[in-house]
């Protein structure tokens, strides 16, 4: 899924967010998107899932466009994307299993695929073995993790991760880089949002940065380790 941003202007409350904006996005590109706390990082990304609508210019992801859309194809929509909430966002009153089980049961998956599904994603971010685990019984990564395998486990073409470390140890905020990062390196892009600069200089990708309300291409970095 490509995304694209053209000639993009949001204003909230009388508060410029966007003025001109453009970006693109290519199927397969690990993207950090930074800024100061108030850029629009989080609107941005509410735009590509077209929970927030630009005011003039257009969104483009994938066969869907900003300025003809409507509520009926949020679903058509939603299924192509995986997103990760810096709060988790998980059902407390559920296990594990069952937090992910209800995202496939909205796309009316049967149980024998459901089950092999889980297994496989939460294998995938090393917590096969916490299936039957209350959300209170995990760390803050290891829900962060939760969160992931939820957000891959309808296979999306792009993953949209806002703040995804913002709660996290520095240790703990490069295991999720990793996941995020094998995710990323079959195919699927990944747009991640973040304002921990020191997380962005461990991993070679594009970095974007929201400034004045437009987005700016701040470089294309060099792999260099720690």
């Amino acid at each position: 899924m490509n995304i694209e941003f053209s000639k993009v202007d949001f204003s909230y409350n009388n508060q410029l967010v966007f003025s001109n904006l453009n970006l693109s996005v290519e199927q397969g590109e690990f993207i950090f998107l930074i800024g100061k706390s108030g850029a629009g990082k989080s609107t941005l990304l509410e735009m590509i899932y077209m929970n927030v609508l630009p005011q003039s210019g257009y969104v483009q992801a994938g066969e869907f466009n900003s300025d003809l859309f409507s509520q009926d194809k949020i679903p058509f929509l939603r299924r192509k994307l995986g997103i990760i909430f810096q709060d988790f966002k998980l059902l407390e009153d559920r296990n594990v299993y069952e937090n992910l089980a209800f995202v496939m049961n909205i796309t009316g998956a049967k149980k024998k695929q459901i089950k092999k599904k889980v297994y496989q994603v939460l294998t995938d971010v090393g917590l096969a073995h916490k299936q039957q685990n209350m959300p209170n019984e995990l760390s803050g990564g290891e829900k962060q993790r939760v969160a992931i395998a939820r957000a891959i486990i309808n296979d999306p073409e792009i993953i949209l991760a806002d703040e995804p470390t913002g709660n996290l140890d520095p240790e703990t905020s490069l295991e999720i880089l990793n996941i995020l990062k094998k995710i990323n390196s079959r195919g699927v892009s990944v747009i991640f949002a973040t304002h921990n600069y020191d997380l962005v200089k461990k991993h070679s990708a594009k970095i974007i940065k929201l400034e004045n309300g437009r987005a700016v291409k701040v470089l294309l970095k060099s792999k260099n380790s720690d």
